[in-house]
């Protein structure tokens, strides 16, 4: 008797923990697709306008910003891990900060789309939507420390939310980079709304 009762406390606490796994996956998960949700269409923007892949927006900034959970993201609108100037110091707290702050979420998108411009390899990949060659020439050029860590943590957020379909949608456009697919004025309203 003894023993039958352990063996169903025993199936019952493998599956409580099992359900508590399942329910954290649940929850990483959909924190993950909210995040993307929330913001695609900066990254698609961005895309456009620099030809930087919407992946590698959305993967460093997934990353860099836990997912928008993190204290650089949630203090100072920082996506990107990008260190400046901020104003976290005149506040009541006194806490301090390496990192630079941003007024809203779209200019730290543009800032990190700014400094990538800027760097040598850019010229070489601009409109070259393999994810793989992005990460791999932003990890030669010293964009982050964690080197193969930090390539194989984007690869991971790109495979998982599946962020590649962003960058096909380029194809999508004409030359004028209006949509063919009938959204174009979507486009533009929402490029007018975060500019």
């Amino acid at each position: 008797m003894v023993k039958a009762i352990f063996q169903v406390k025993s199936k019952w606490v493998l599956l409580t923990f099992f359900l508590l796994i399942c329910g954290a996956q649940l929850r990483a998960q959909s924190i993950g697709k909210m995040y993307v949700d929330k913001h695609k269409k900066k990254a698609f923007i961005l895309m456009k306008q620099t030809g930087i892949p919407a992946s590698i927006i959305l993967g460093v900034s997934m990353i860099e910003s836990g997912m928008g959970r993190s204290r650089n993201c949630k203090l100072l609108n920082n996506y990107f891990g990008i260190k400046g100037k901020n104003n976290l110091h005149k506040g009541k707290t006194g806490t301090r900060s390496a990192y630079k702050e941003y007024p809203d979420a779209m200019a730290s998108f543009k800032d990190f789309a700014r400094m990538v411009q800027t760097k040598k390899y850019y010229p070489s990949l601009k409109g070259n939507m393999d994810y793989k060659t992005w990460l791999l020439r932003m990890n030669a050029s010293g964009y982050a420390e964690a080197k193969g860590k930090w390539i194989h943590d984007i690869e991971t957020v790109i495979k998982k939310y599946n962020l590649t379909e962003l960058d096909e949608t380029a194809m999508l456009f004409d030359d004028d980079n209006f949509p063919v697919w009938g959204t174009d004025t979507t486009i533009l309203q929402l490029q007018n709304q975060e500019d």
